[in-house]
């Protein structure tokens, strides 16, 4: 009895020992096997996709690199803005046509403000289409990028090319807007000489200053939500403390260089020369006005890329 109870005691701890061998050998190969593993892999097996870097705060070649996104982008502002509405384009007819009528009964009219030789209807008409064109492209690309959350967390590509689509698309509405102002100058009888061929330069000028501020309330809307709020509010300003409804020449000269420093004031004093003509452009205002314009580009495009890397994060 003893005998075998011995024996069986033997067996059980001879079965224990097999366990625990079996065990150590299974935990050393599955060990090695992971050690094994580990040095095939790579020691930094994470990549991070980043813009890259460049010399240039515009990055011109990375937006050429994607100039037919920009341009779907441009068509799917354009669609969307007149998408569903009964009137279409005929909104970029209206709104600066009834604001100048309104202008003229106000200012022209009871206000009696003076125009020099042109009508004072095409003389505020004149500077609500340059108006127009520049206020719309700082509103819709300083929105931009906070309605284009989906498409920013998704994909990496230039973020600059979001405001810069929103400004282009304001070049349909401009164009529509052009078309007006040929019967206004027929019933008005106003002639037109060879200063039309500075309207380009004046609408790019004009576009480069919005596209500047633009991106850069733009970047500052991703961050602050204050900023859609602002925009309105910083627009109506500034068309006041512009020579939209006013001449340049109402203020006193001691006063005027204050004027002078609104790099609007020479592109829509220059705007008016160029179409209705009567007088030499005013070559120290638009001097002036491309300057800031260059300064405010560049500073956006500096201040935008050092935000950008953080929009995908609080978009």
């Amino acid at each position: 009895m003893q005998v075998s109870k011995l024996s069986s005691n033997i067996e059980t701890s001879f079965e224990n020992r097999i366990a625990q061998s079996t065990a150590t050998i299974k935990t050393t190969s599955d060990t090695q096997a992971s050690n094994t593993i580990a040095d095939t892999l790579p020691e930094q097996p994470l990549v991070r996709i980043a813009p890259g870097k460049s010399g240039s705060a515009l990055r011109v070649r990375d937006l050429w690199a994607y100039r037919e996104l920009l341009y779907f982008l441009t068509w799917r502002d354009v669609k969307v803005r007149y998408k569903q509405t009964s009137l279409g384009a005929a909104w970029a007819i209206l709104q600066p046509l009834l604001t100048m009528l309104i202008f003229t009964l106000l200012f022209g009219k009871l206000a009696g403000i003076q125009s020099g030789d042109i009508p004072y209807p095409l003389f505020s008409f004149a500077g609500l289409l340059i108006w127009t064109f520049f206020a719309n492209a700082i509103t819709n690309s300083g929105n931009s990028l906070v309605s284009s959350a989906n498409l920013i967390t998704k994909v990496y590509f230039p973020r600059l090319i979001i405001p810069a689509a929103a400004v282009l698309a304001g070049f349909v509405d401009l164009a529509i807007a052009l078309i007006v102002l040929v019967p206004l100058m027929i019933y008005y009888q106003v002639s037109v000489g060879f200063g039309l061929v500075m309207i380009p330069l004046l609408v790019v000028i004009c576009a480069l200053l919005a596209l500047g501020i633009g991106m850069w309330l733009s970047a500052l809307n991703v961050k602050y939500r204050d900023i859609r709020y602002a925009i309105p509010f910083l627009i109506q300003l500034w068309m006041f403390a512009s020579p939209v409804i006013y001449p340049a020449s109402l203020l006193p000269e001691k006063w005027r260089w204050i004027l002078l420093l609104n790099p609007l004031t020479g592109i829509i004093v220059n705007f008016r020369i160029a179409l209705f003509g009567g007088q030499s452009f005013e070559w120290t205002s638009l001097g002036v006005s491309a300057v800031v314009t260059i300064f405010i580009l560049f500073y956006s495009a500096y201040s935008f890329r050092r935000m950008e890397r953080h929009f995908a994060d609080i978009v």
